[in-house]
């Protein structure tokens, strides 16, 4: 009896240890939020940057996702991971993120379906025909691989299918699932969080008219406020955190040089994208022409901030396309599109957040640049151009004739040529023992610099969006209207300016790298029985054998007694 109550008290003392240690575990979980991420490449790892964002959400946030239907194995696969997303998501927005997976074909209705399908292409979400082989079978489906957010009666679109065109389908699905953090969180902050930094788009120079850079500046518009100001006109930038300078034509002053040193020097940003070379393709159709360096007064300021540009440009074999009269027919001009190797397109980037993922960026008229030494100044290339290129130095002619002619080969071994530096660091001051140029309002120079950031690049139609002739509305930038193509232009420049002015380090997001770990197809096809007998019977039978085992164990102990 008294062994009976001590194995008695001990099971109960057990009992009560294991309630007491329950509790205590529901005490610490409850208090102390935490989640482990066990794979390898951090795919599940919510950035600090995007879990601040979202706990500071004040109302509920809804996501409408168009990923949802019978995919084949790969766009389920970006399908899964926008989901697991928004389920991290929805935890460190303690509540206030609600999301839905939508699939647009699921109307039966064709009318209401195809108005559907038009309200999503106008809102930006652009379908895709996707078609894959899949156990020997062609499939093909419409597919809109995008996301609406919603927030206080705002909303913005998200395109979730992003990466390279010139990668394999495979890759650039992966890239898309390594972007689908960024995506979402730079949406979610569009809608709800009002930016307050301050871009200042310089004029006075000859810079890109507003209706040039209608399409960027409205993009910008969406996270920053922007204001316009002829340099001559302000006294100083102070109140601005980033100025973009777009092709100047014309010469700066030694005080609106100043203005923007000055600038530089108390930690403002600036995005310069500068044509060093004259050159118009109207006036090479008119007859041919002659390219010849720009007088923009530019190169002594950005030679001391550590690069110089070059006064030639680049022909590349990687290049647009344009279109050329090549008969009539009646009163009708006859065109056609001929390979134009000024118009290089810049599908080499530098491992870089701004540029991770990027498609192919769209140039004209781009010309060389190169490092000098700045002290205390990291230097970044961004972009560069293809292998096959050619460095022809000023006066370059230009003429029609050349399009037509037939490559030599030989003349295109100059290598990749970077085009677009990021400069980081401690700037020092243009004016560094001089004096203020006359007429300036802050006499005092300020010669070293706190660490700051800014981005050239040797094309100013980089953000130059095209005008629709007949309507006169702005094509979105980066659209090439000969030939129905959106290229990367704008992505590119938002990429560059988040980053300047991304303090908090959202832009750094996009780093996130999963690795891709295809299955080889040929043997899976090969052992495709085997392993799927494996994985429906071998379960089965280890159950079967632990029942067994399990069953003659009890057996044995028990016939002791």
């Amino acid at each position: 009896m008294e062994q009976h109550k001590s194995n008695r008290s001990s099971d109960i003392l057990k009992f009560l240890a294991w309630v007491a240690g329950i509790v205590l575990l529901n005490v610490v979980a409850a208090n102390y939020f935490f989640r482990l991420d066990l794979t390898e490449d951090k795919r599940y790892t919510i950035a600090p940057v995007t879990k601040q964002m979202l706990g500071g959400l004040e109302n509920e946030i809804v996501v409408d996702v168009y990923l949802e239907g019978d995919f084949p194995a790969g766009f389920k696969r970006l399908q899964q991971s926008v989901r697991e997303t928004l389920d991290e998501f929805r935890i460190y927005a303690d509540g206030n993120l609600r999301y839905n997976f939508i699939d647009p074909t699921d109307i039966a209705d064709e009318k209401q379906r195809n108005e559907f399908y038009t309200s999503l292409a106008q809102k930006g979400i652009i379908p895709t025909n996707l078609r894959a082989t899949e156990e020997g079978k062609q499939v093909e489906r419409l597919v809109f691989p995008g996301a609406v957010i919603r927030y206080k009666g705002k909303e913005a679109a998200v395109n979730l299918l992003k990466g390279n065109l010139a990668a394999t389908p495979d890759e650039r699905l992966n890239q898309s699932v390594e972007g689908v953090e960024y995506e979402l969180a730079t949406a979610i902050r569009k809608v709800a969080f009002q930016g307050n930094k301050i871009i200042g788009y310089i004029t006075g120079q000859g810079e890109l008219e507003q209706q040039q850079v209608t399409d960027l500046l409205g993009s910008l518009q969406e996270y920053y406020r922007v204001a316009r100001g002829d340099l001559a006109q302000i006294p100083s930038l102070d109140g601005l955190d980033l100025i973009i300078v777009a092709k100047p034509t014309q010469a700066f002053t030694e005080a609106d040089k100043y203005k923007i040193d000055q600038f530089i020097m108390k930690g403002g940003k600036a995005v310069f994208f500068v044509d060093p070379m004259y050159a118009d393709l109207d006036s090479v159709a008119a007859g041919g022409t002659f390219a010849l360096p720009y007088n923009l007064n530019l190169d002594d300021l950005l030679f001391r901030y550590g690069v110089r540009l070059n006064p030639n440009l680049i022909m590349d074999l990687n290049s647009g396309f344009i279109p050329i009269v090549t008969g009539y027919m009646g009163d009708r001009p006859q065109t056609e599109m001929i390979n134009w190797r000024f118009y290089p397109l810049l599908n080499n980037f530098s491992d870089h957040p701004i540029t991770r993922n990027l498609d192919a960026v769209y140039s004209k008229f781009v010309s060389t640049m190169d490092t000098v030494k700045a002290d205390g100044i990291r230097k970044t290339p961004l972009v560069y151009t293809s292998a096959y290129s050619r460095v022809l130095d000023a006066p370059v002619p230009l003429t029609l004739e050349e399009a037509r002619l037939e490559v030599n080969p030989q003349q295109y071994q100059a290598g990749q040529q970077p085009v677009g530096y990021l400069l980081e660091g401690p700037f020092t001051s243009l004016f560094r023992n001089r004096k203020a140029p006359a007429g300036v309002q802050q006499a005092a120079v300020q010669e070293k610099g706190v660490p700051t950031k800014i981005a050239v690049f040797a094309d100013g139609d980089l953000v130059r969006n095209d005008i629709n002739a007949r309507t006169g509305q702005a094509y979105e930038l980066g659209f090439d209207r000969f030939n129905n193509i959106t290229f990367a232009n704008k992505e590119l420049a938002m990429n560059t300016i988040h980053y300047l002015l991304d303090s908090e380090g959202l832009i750094n997001v996009r780093s996130k790298e999963i690795e891709l770990r295809p299955l080889d197809k040929v043997r899976l096809k090969e052992e495709k029985t085997y392993w799927q007998l494996l994985n429906l019977v071998a379960p089965i039978v280890l159950l079967g054998l632990f029942g067994v085992a399990r069953y003659y164990l009890r057996k044995r102990r028990y016939e002791r007694f």
